[in-house]
């Protein structure tokens, strides 16, 4: 008969969590008794029951195994006193790696706006003046960017307003008629009265009769 998987969960009949248990401590029992014997292992093995009774394996002594295993880890813990110094160190030496970071840029930026220039040497100087030429030729790379981006910018607002213009041209059934500048030129000027073909004469003294 094939026996079924057992369900990782709590037995919820009494009769058989206990007829359960009874089975599952004597065989890890046997299990550590084995361990102890074929691999020459210290084992120490506790086990209460739910209602409170004690049965433990102890391959040796089991105070013996405790007092090893307290000691084990009194011994492996690390002391309280020397984290907090290791740590302490450790926050030291990179707040001293910052400072020194920090104290680097600063020198940088002042070597950058011409100042403190007077310890470099020449390839020193060079390479700020080098890094200068970089950094202006981004600066103009990113403005005609700018430029660029603003002008399509420009023509998409002109090509709105001229479709809108259209638009209510045909809604309204209004032509607006533009003369160019050429044909503005080209429009006849309006005759000045130094042209007129109106003759004046001045006379002096009294008029003249006609006979």
């Amino acid at each position: 008969m094939v026996r079924g998987k057992t369900q990782m969960r709590r037995i919820e009949n009494a009769t058989s969590r206990q007829v359960t248990f009874s089975k599952r401590r004597n065989g890890l029992l046997k299990k550590a008794f084995e361990l102890s014997v074929l691999c020459d292992a210290e084992v120490a093995v506790v086990i209460f029951s739910p209602r409170g009774k004690l049965y433990e394996f102890a391959s040796s002594s089991m105070q013996g195994t405790i007092e090893r295993f307290r000691r084990h880890k009194k011994d492996v813990r690390p002391d309280k006193t020397v984290m907090e110094q290791q740590n302490m160190q450790q926050l030291q030496q990179e707040a001293a790696n910052m400072a020194k970071k920090i104290e680097h840029l600063e020198v940088s930026k002042r070597k950058l706006l011409g100042e403190s220039l007077g310890p470099c040497t020449v390839e020193e100087l060079q390479q700020i003046e080098q890094q200068l030429e970089r950094s202006v030729s981004s600066i103009r790379a990113r403005k005609m960017q700018v430029f660029k981006e603003q002008i399509e910018q420009l023509k998409e607002k002109e090509k709105i307003l001229t479709a809108e213009n259209t638009m209510l041209s045909e809604k309204y059934g209004f032509q607006p008629q533009q003369k160019s500048n050429e044909e503005r030129e080209n429009l006849p000027l309006p005759e000045s009265s130094e042209k007129s073909d109106v003759e004046t004469e001045l006379f002096i003294g009294p008029p003249r009769r006609e006979n």
